[in-house]
């Protein structure tokens, strides 16, 4: 090799890695983009039904068809938020979640009152406290930060929304004419392969979505007959609550607890309740409560509604979240499971002959 070749050769490996690193940073910088179109991909995915539902059975044209689905989809966003939205900013202000002075005093107060009956059996919370680093909540210095992210990410949900049915509309209505284009692309000996991976995948992650729906609703209704059954007060906001937290797999439910027993502790400070004989063993019993809920979410519901949605079995779906989250923190357990069903789809299509992916897929 030349020195000219090889000078050729670097400026061609600098040319290319210079060109890779600026791709990246320009999905980086359209990241929010790409999250509107994979969440408008989601949403068609789970609309497509309906939209098939209204042109064969009730005979609608397709774009008539889209349009129905879509104004269905937000009246029943409307109806909801009408239904809940008055109930929940009530019972916000009940728990002084817009009053974060109100909030910090409570907070402050329920410290106070747990290092007292710590302190009544010779444990010493603030030496525990501080050896564990933990002072910032100590102090309160993580609330507004949190509040401030959750305020933050409320403001964009409107224009979140508007393009997500924006995308989604065309999405639907141009179903055919994408397909046509994608598979115009496609190389002829892959193409049949690829369509095969597309359907399967869609089927799949349609199947999956509809049930995390179904999982976050069973563990909502759970929560809140666990809260009224204590005389939690606010049981329906702090029940939705814990609810979406469990959206993240394992890790979710965890922080719910904390956060229901904090929200239930510092709620009982303005009540007067004494927290030794009255706040302290109902915290305690909506907690063995809520971990019954995921007793029967974990061991029912939860492998009965994803085994069946992903064809995966319960501990291979574990391992996955496990290594997902070591490798790429809370996202990647959320994003866990519907990324390795459609890497299975593709290994089962592409790879069926390997003995790993038949052994991965042998209930596809």
């Amino acid at each position: 090799m030349t020195s000219k070749e090889l000078s050729h050769g670097i400026v061609r490996a600098v040319l290319i890695l210079t060109a890779i690193a600026l791709l990246l940073f320009f999905l980086y910088q359209i990241a929010t983009v790409i999250v509107y179109c994979i969440v408008a991909i989601v949403f068609s995915l789970l609309l497509y039904p309906l939209v098939l539902f209204l042109r064969r059975r009730l005979k609608f044209r397709n774009t008539l068809a889209v349009v129905t689905s879509l104004i269905l989809v937000l009246l029943v966003i409307s109806g909801i938020v009408l239904l809940f939205v008055p109930l929940i900013v009530s019972q916000g202000e009940n728990l002084s979640l817009l009053d974060i002075q109100s909030l910090e005093k409570n907070y402050s107060q329920l410290l106070n009152n747990i290092t007292t009956y710590l302190n009544s059996y010779n444990i010493d919370l603030q030496q525990l406290v501080k050896n564990s680093k933990l002072t910032s909540f100590s102090n309160f210095e993580f609330i507004p930060n949190f509040l401030n992210s959750i305020a933050s990410t409320i403001g964009n949900i409107g224009m979140g929304l508007a393009s997500v049915l924006f995308i989604s509309f065309f999405l639907l209505k141009e179903r055919t004419s994408f397909s046509v284009a994608f598979k115009k692309v496609l190389p002829e000996n892959q193409k049949e392969k690829v369509l095969n991976s597309i359907e399967k995948i869609n089927e799949m992650l349609s199947k999956y979505f509809l049930g995390l729906l179904l999982q976050l609703f069973i563990i909502l209704v759970l929560y809140f007959i666990v809260f009224l059954i204590f005389g939690v007060d606010n049981a329906l906001i702090i029940a939705l609550l814990c609810a979406v937290f469990n959206i993240v797999p394992y890790v979710g439910p965890l922080i719910a607890t904390f956060v229901a027993g904090i929200l239930i502790m510092t709620n009982s400070i303005g009540t007067g309740a004494d927290f030794s004989t009255e706040t302290l063993p109902t915290t305690i019993y909506v907690l063995i409560g809520m971990f019954v809920v995921q007793l029967i979410d974990n061991n029912v519901s939860s492998p009965l509604i994803f085994s069946k949605s992903t064809n995966s079995h319960p501990l291979e779906i574990f391992l996955v979240i496990l290594i997902s989250g070591i490798l790429f923190g809370i996202t990647g357990m959320i994003i866990a499971v519907p990324f390795y069903t459609s890497l299975k789809v593709i290994g089962k299509e592409f790879l069926p002959d390997n003995r790993i992916i038949k052994a991965l897929t042998k209930n596809f």
